[in-house]
C-alpha cells in the first residue's frame, strides 16, 4: 500500500485507517490484505453458476450460453442459481432462530428455576407478548406466563398445522393473506430451514419459481426467528430507551480493563456486564482504574441500546481493535466473528475467548458458558482479561483519539412515547400528519454489514447523506448501524448539517416536546440484527393506522454492504413484506435471467417489495427516493 489514499480506499473510518496503518509498519495480515490475495475472484461464483451440493461437481454453467449448459445432473442455470440463494436464505434463518431459540431455552430455564442469575426485567413486555400469542395471564404470576411464553416460543420451531405464532400474530391481516395465499407463511422454523436443505439436495426441487418460493417462506421464518429473539430479549433484559453514548475505538482506556464483548446474543454479554461491576475491586488490585465494557458487532449494538455501552468497531474492522494494543480480552459468544481475530491477538497480546459450544476457534481460550452458572463463568471471563492486563500494564498503547456521540436504544414503545408528548391521546398522529405534508417524504432501514469489497462504511453514508437531505426518516440495525454511527449520524447536533428542512423540523419538534433540549439524532438507532423486528412492528403500527397493507407504504431497506447470509434472508423478509429492498454489493443470481428477474421485478407482483442490486451508492439513493415517491403517489399524499 502507498500513502494515506490507500488506507482511504479501505474505510472510510479515521480510528481504522490508524490501525491499518499500524498493521503494515508490524505487518500483520488484515482482512484487506486476505481480500486482495484472492483476486481475481472465481466468475462463476460470482453470479451463482458454480454448484457442489453433491459429490459429482463441482459444476459450472457458462454464463455466455456456450458449453456446459447444465450441472452433470441437468441442473439448469435457474436451478443451480436459485438452490444458491435459497441455501443463502436458510443458513440466515438458522442464525437468526439459533440466537431466539438460545433465549427461550434460557427463559425457559429461569422461569423452572435452573438458570438463578436471570430474572424477569420487563413484565409488561411479558404480558403483551402472551397475549398477542394468545396467552391467558389472567390469575398467574410473572414466572408462570414467562414458563408459557418460552414453551410456546420453542413450540415454534417444529412443524405444526396452525404455523408460526412468531409469523401469524407479528403482521396486519391484510399481509396475512398476502402470505397465505403464496404459501409463505412458515410451518414450523426449523422445519422450513431443514426442508430447503431437503429440496436443494441432489435430485430434490428443480423448478426455479417453485425453489424462490420456498425460500420466501423461509424468509418469513427468519422474520419469526428475528421479532422472538427481540421480544424475549426485552423480557429478560429489559425493553430499551434512548441513551447517551460514544463509539468508536477512542472510548478504549490505556489504564482500564477494557473487554470487548462480540457476537450477537445477550445472553452472555448481559452477564459480563453485571459481573463486571462486581469484580472492579479486583481490577482495582492489579493496578487498573476499572473494568472498560465494549461492544463489537451486534453484541455489541445489544449491549449499546439496553446499558448505554459503547462501541469499539463494527463488522470488516473487528481486526483493528486489538492492534491498539489496548484491548485485553474479546469475549464471543457466535456469529461474524473472523476467525483470524486469533493469529491477529497473537501479535497483541489479547485474549480471545470462545464461550460456544457452537463456535470454536484453534488457538483461542475456550470457557464454556451455560446459563445455570452464567455468573460465575462470566466472572472467569473477566479473570483472563484482568491477567491480559496484568501482562499489558505500563505499555505503550495506541488508541485512536476518535469517537462519536450516540443516542440510541429506540423501540418501536420509546418512539410511541416520545410522541405521546407530542399528541397524548394520538401518540402516531404527528408521525402520520408529517408522513402525509411532506416533512417526512417516508422511511428507510438501513441494515446488514460491512463488505471488504465496499470502502468501509462508503455506501451506508452516501446513501444516507441523500435520503436525510430528502426528507426521508433512516432507521438503523446491526453494523449498518454502527457505519453510521461512528460517522456522527447519531449525534444530535448534527441534525442541521445532515437534514432536509421538514425532517429536521420534526425531529427538533419531538426532541422539544419531550424536554431533550434538542432535537432526536438524524439516525435512529434500533439494535443489533434480530431487531429489524422493531422496524417490522412499526411499520405494521403505520400500515394498521392508515388502514392499509404494508406494501402501499412510502418505506425501503438498504442492505448497503451486506456480506452474512442473514443478510439475505432478512432481505428476502422486508420483500415479503412489501418493501423495495436495496443490496450494494453483488447477489449472486445473475447467472439467471430467470431468477433475476423474478428477485428484482416479478415478484412485486406478488408481494409488492422486490429487490434492487445496486452497487453505486449515489444511483441506489436515487431508486431508493423514487420507490419512496412512486408510494406517496399511490397513496394519494
Amino acid at each position: 500500500m502507498k500513502g494515506t489514499n490507500e488506507f482511504k480506499a479501505r474505510s472510510l473510518d479515521m480510528a481504522v485507517q490508524e490501525m491499518l496503518k499500524k498493521a503494515k509498519e508490524k505487518d500483520v495480515t488484515t482482512v484487506w490484505d486476505r481480500y486482495e490475495k484472492m483476486l481475481p475472484q472465481c466468475g462463476f461464483g460470482d453470479t451463482g453458476l458454480c454448484c457442489r451440493h453433491c459429490l459429482q461437481g463441482p459444476c459450472r454453467i457458462n454464463p455466455f450460453g456456450d458449453e456446459p449448459k447444465t450441472g452433470i445432473c441437468g441442473a439448469t442455470a435457474d436451478v443451480m442459481v436459485a438452490r444458491g440463494i435459497d441455501r443463502a436464505i436458510a443458513a440466515g434463518t438458522a442464525a437468526h432462530s439459533g440466537h431466539a431459540k438460545h433465549l427461550a431455552h434460557t427463559m425457559f430455564k429461569m422461569a423452572n428455576g435452573k438458570a438463578p442469575d436471570y430474572k424477569i426485567k420487563d413484565p409488561d413486555k411479558l404480558k403483551a407478548v402472551a397475549l398477542r400469542l394468545g396467552l391467558k395471564i389472567d390469575g398467574k404470576s410473572d414466572i408462570e406466563v414467562a414458563r408459557e411464553v418460552a414453551e410456546a416460543a420453542l413450540g415454534d420451531f417444529a412443524e405444526k398445522e396452525e404455523g408460526v405464532y412468531w409469523s401469524t400474530t407479528v403482521i396486519n391481516e391484510s399481509r396475512l393473506k398476502v402470505l397465505k395465499s403464496l404459501n409463505a407463511i412458515p410451518k414450523g422454523i426449523d422445519h422450513e430451514v431443514s426442508e430447503i436443505m431437503h429440496r436443494t439436495l441432489y435430485g430434490v426441487d428443480a423448478d426455479a419459481v417453485n425453489l424462490l418460493l420456498g425460500g420466501l417462506r423461509c424468509g418469513v421464518a427468519d422474520m419469526a426467528g428475528c421479532y422472538m429473539g427481540t421480544d424475549l430479549a426485552d423480557i429478560l433484559f429489559g425493553t430499551p430507551k434512548p441513551v447517551i453514548t460514544k463509539a468508536n475505538m477512542g472510548i478504549l482506556k490505556a489504564d482500564m480493563v477494557n473487554i470487548a464483548a462480540h457476537g450477537h446474543n445477550p445472553v452472555l454479554s448481559e452477564m459480563i456486564v453485571a459481573m463486571a461491576e462486581v469484580m472492579k475491586d479486583e481490577a482495582v488490585s492489579a493496578g487498573a482504574k476499572g473494568i472498560n465494557i465494549v461492544g463489537i458487532c451486534c453484541t455489541g449494538n445489544e449491549l449499546m441500546e439496553r446499558h448505554g455501552i459503547p462501541a469499539c468497531t463494527h463488522s470488516v474492522s473487528q481486526e483493528m481493535a486489538m492492534l491498539t494494543s489496548a484491548l485485553d480480552a474479546i469475549v464471543v459468544d457466535y456469529q461474524c466473528i473472523m476467525p483470524s481475530l486469533v493469529t491477529v491477538a497473537e501479535c497483541m497480546g489479547t485474549k480471545v475467548i470462545t464461550t460456544m459450544d457452537i463456535c470454536k476457534i484453534t488457538g483461542a481460550n475456550h470457557v464454556e458458558f451455560t446459563e445455570q452458572q452464567a455468573g460465575e463463568k462470566a466472572k472467569e471471563v473477566i479473570r483472563i482479561a484482568i491477567e491480559a492486563f496484568k501482562n499489558r500494564k505500563n505499555k505503550v498503547v495506541d488508541i485512536p483519539d476518535v469517537q462519536s456521540t450516540v443516542v440510541a436504544g429506540f423501540t418501536v414503545e420509546s418512539i410511541v412515547s416520545a410522541l405521546s408528548k407530542v399528541n397524548q391521546d394520538d401518540p402516531l398522529k404527528p408521525l402520520i400528519d408529517n408522513i402525509k405534508n411532506g416533512n417526512i417524504r417516508g422511511a428507510c432501514l438501513f441494515a446488514g454489514c460491512n463488505n471488504v469489497k465496499v470502502p468501509q462504511d462508503k455506501n451506508f453514508i452516501s446513501i444516507a447523506k441523500t435520503l436525510l437531505k430528502n426528507n426521508v426518516l433512516v432507521l438503523a440495525t446491526g453494523c449498518g448501524a454502527g457505519a453510521l454511527m461512528r460517522h456522527g449520524f447519531m449525534d444530535p447536533a448534527n441534525v442541521e448539517e445532515l437534514c432536509g428542512n421538514g425532517l429536521k423540523a420534526v425531529l427538533n419538534a419531538i426532541g422539544q416536546a419531550n424536554n431533550l433540549g434538542g432535537p432526536l439524532p438524524p439516525v435512529i438507532h434500533l439494535g443489533s440484527c434480530v431487531d429489524n423486528s422493531r422496524a417490522v412492528a412499526l411499520v405494521v403500527a403505520i400500515s394498521n393506522y392508515l388502514g392499509v397493507d404494508t406494501d402501499k407504504l412510502p418505506v425501503v431497506a438498504s442492505a448497503a454492504e451486506a456480506v452474512s447470509e442473514k443478510a439475505v434472508s432478512i432481505g428476502v423478509y422486508a420483500v415479503a413484506m412489501g418493501l423495495p429492498t436495496h443490496v450494494g454489493v453483488m447477489l449472486p443470481v445473475l447467472g439467471s435471467p430467470t431468477v433475476t428477474s423474478i428477485l428484482t421485478e416479478k415478484i412485486k407482483g406478488l408481494t409488492g417489495g422486490y429487490f434492487i442490486v445496486d452497487l453505486d451508492p449515489e444511483s441506489s439513493a436515487q431508486k431508493l427516493l423514487s420507490a419512496i415517491e412512486e408510494r406517496r403517489k399511490t397513496l394519494g399524499i
